[in-house]
């Protein structure tokens, strides 16, 4: 294995190691493609995750998961990573993953007929867990850098609590797929404006741990006014364990009574390896971590290099956290859903834009989380799908 390798676990597998894998990213579409677009990292596990995994294994302890570790684990690196002392076992409760704790939040915060806000281009559950669930998602635009446009926010609240519904915001942070970090500042003028208007809100911090330099990750749950919050996280997106289920649904202070009413069952749905895996992560695998930190931001810079080089009429703003770049293809010419084109001609999957909701419309959203040379590969086949399909 080489240095680079060594130190970057983005290097460390060849494309046909990584077709030997048989997950969605690398079976949904065939061979030949070169798969950007679900989020799974192109990574081996980190070394303390497998010895936990293959121990427990070896024990025959595949039982149900029970206990308080994976809050145990996540308290000690929110405290070493960002400061924050607030999770606290008592107030959090072990679900199968970030959007099972999302839906059981929703249900109690919220009825059918309710209202959900979104700030749009968003994940796309966001919209079919809400509407499956008979609440209505009112969706309130980023504004300039894809940034919360605070006007908008403060309508769509408005619009949610008429006829005297009850409202929640569901908050993605950081935000996926445009990677904006949302600051200190604009998370207290959230906070601010839910509690004016009655709004509960529930973040979503699944990719809090992906947080790149220049920018700086801050628990909605550590400030002034979030006492009645929740927030959902999960190791899963950071150490690459979506297959080993396990997220924590944490509540704030005022809103631990809430956090009771979510049925006990509820628990049984993670999966006791992955509360275990997903421990052994947050405990003991931070500088692997980094590694990773390290290789996505190389990345980040490689790919708008390549872009301005070969494909210059796309815009990307890159990234400030997540492992995902959110590409403007509008100028090329290729219509609402330009990732079919870059499918077709390119044998690129990335996600179209249109699933995100309004804002997504002629935008991809590429995965980072890859090799350079994959990467690289990426463009020049998207550079040479435009030049075929236009």
């Amino acid at each position: 294995m080489s240095s680079n390798a060594e130190s970057n676990p983005l290097r460390s597998l060849s494309l046909d190691e990584l077709r030997e894998r048989t997950s969605a990213k690398w079976r949904v579409h065939p061979r030949d493609v070169l798969p950007l677009w679900v989020a799974e990292m192109d990574v081996p596990l980190a070394g303390p995750v497998v010895r936990a995994l293959t121990e427990a294994i070896a024990q025959g302890d595949t039982g149900y998961a029970e206990g308080t570790a994976y809050a145990e684990a996540l308290h000690g690196f929110a405290r070493k990573r960002w400061g924050w002392e607030g999770v606290v076992a008592e107030r959090t409760m072990t679900v199968a993953d970030v959007m099972t704790g999302v839906v059981e939040v929703l249900k109690v915060v919220t009825g059918p007929g309710d209202a959900v806000v979104v700030n749009c281009p968003t994940y796309p559950p966001f919209y079919a867990f809400v509407e499956h669930m008979d609440r209505s998602v009112v969706e309130a635009p980023l504004g300039a850098g894809h940034r919360i446009d605070f006007a908008a926010l403060e309508a769509a609240f408005r619009q949610a609590v008429a006829g005297g519904r009850r409202a929640a915001y569901l908050l993605c942070s950081p935000h996926n797929p445009t990677g904006t970090v949302h600051t200190a500042l604009e998370l207290a003028s959230v906070a601010e404006l839910a509690r004016a208007h009655g709004v509960r809100v529930v973040a979503d911090e699944i990719h809090a741990p992906l947080v790149l330099p220049g920018a700086e990750f801050v628990p909605y749950l550590s400030l002034p006014g979030a006492d009645d919050a929740f927030s959902l996280m999960s190791a899963s997106k950071a150490w690459h364990l979506a297959g080993l289920k396990a997220a924590l649904a944490i509540a704030g202070p005022g809103a631990a009574e809430d956090l009771g009413r979510i049925p006990w069952e509820v628990s049984h749905g993670p999966s006791h390896l992955g509360v275990i895996a997903h421990s052994a992560a947050l405990r003991h695998c931070g500088e692997w971590l980094d590694s990773v930190l390290a290789g996505i931001d190389d990345n980040r810079r490689l790919l708008a290099a390549l872009l301005a080089e070969q494909v210059p009429q796309v815009r990307c703003r890159q990234p400030e956290g997540t492992y995902l770049a959110w590409l403007d293809c509008r100028a090329l010419g290729l219509g609402d859903d330009p990732a079919a084109a870059i499918l077709e001609h390119g044998r690129v999957a990335l996600t179209s834009g249109t699933a995100f909701g309004t804002g997504g419309a002629g935008h991809v959203r590429l995965n980072l989380a890859t090799s350079p040379e994959i990467l690289t590969e990426a463009v020049r086949r998207m550079a040479a799908a435009v030049a075929t399909a236009c």
